[in-house]
């Protein structure tokens, strides 16, 4: 089965249905304050409702509880949250199977601590300093190929078109996660670079 594609931070209606026609399998909204593709729920919901029957709406969060994600989830018509901040194994439990936790990765240690989440889906993406995600940074992909081979792994982490094949071919990961890889500006998406993102990602 081919790998998945993941656009993350879109932050428009426009963007999303064209990252859609593209090939994209789901599509990410970051409802994080003080990120830079930072949408309001409004925003949100009419991105579930214009793409959401035919392609995976993922909500990413952090800094919530358990009944604040839940409902923020059921407003938005979001199919799936991915916890990006402080969440215990608890809190992604009580929300499967709708939900999944990013974790940041450096070393194997964060790698044991990804693999300890519930749930058949985790993230993994570039440990870099005051930042949660989306810093566009690689990391060292044979720390997760393993994981990969036990988990439905998202790859994230500083990924573009001219990379993608090359950690797809390394990882096999479930699927791979792009945000700043494929902008013309923060979250403004460019149809090239997704585009040949996608093509990239599923080699023949």
């Amino acid at each position: 089965m081919s790998t998945r594609v993941k656009i993350c931070g879109v932050t428009s209606v426009a963007d999303a249905a064209m990252c859609a026609d593209l090939g994209a399998d789901a599509v990410g909204v970051n409802l994080v304050p003080g990120s830079p593709r930072r949408v309001d729920e409004a925003t949100a919901r009419a991105i579930a409702d214009a793409v959401g029957k035919t392609t995976l709406v993922v909500a990413v969060v952090a800094g919530m509880s358990v009944e604040a994600m839940r409902a923020l989830r059921d407003r938005t018509g979001a199919g799936c949250l991915q916890l990006h901040g402080d969440e215990s194994p608890a809190d992604v439990r009580a929300l499967l199977p709708h939900a999944y936790k990013a974790v940041r990765v450096a070393t194997r240690a964060d790698v044991l601590q990804a693999d300890a989440f519930p749930g058949d889906y985790v993230l993994v993406d570039a440990k870099v300093d005051g930042a949660l995600g989306g810093s566009g940074r690689t990391f060292d992909w044979d720390l997760v190929v393993d994981l990969a081979a036990r988990r439905k792994l998202v790859l994230a982490g500083g990924l573009t078109p001219d990379n993608v094949a090359l950690a797809v071919a390394r990882v096999r990961p479930w699927c791979v996660d792009v945000a700043s890889g494929v902008e013309k500006a923060p979250g403004v998406k460019d149809p090239r670079l997704v585009e040949l993102f996608v093509r990239a990602a599923r080699p023949m």
